[in-house]
């Protein structure tokens, strides 16, 4: 093949789609210590104490809050992780996932 040959035509690169991201998200109870709440906020999702205490504060007064958006399996292992960490202390903490929209 010749440069006349590729005179014109132009290459299209495949579009890649972009993976859907999940919301990890903070459920409110009555019975989990703050602290605590704080702590596994720091531990798993590696955020400022600071800001781990405003997401406990949202979540206690709107019952949910958002703590991170990832992708699907990420979001998934991190919640898991959390719940993990919690009933091995033996606290009623939940996260979900959810996709974003």
């Amino acid at each position: 093949m010749n440069d006349a040959d590729t005179i014109g035509k132009t290459k299209t690169a495949p579009k890649t789609k972009r993976p859907r991201l999940y919301k990890v998200i903070l459920v409110n109870d009555d019975f989990t210590p703050r602290e605590f709440v704080v702590h596994v906020l720091k531990a798993v999702f590696r955020i400022t104490g600071e800001q781990s205490y405003r997401i406990m504060m949202t979540a206690h007064q709107r019952g949910v809050c958002v703590v991170a958006v990832f992708t699907r399996d990420v979001a998934e292992s991190k919640a898991t992780e959390a719940i993990d960490l919690a009933r091995r202390a033996e606290q009623p903490l939940m996260f979900t996932t959810e996709p974003e929209e």
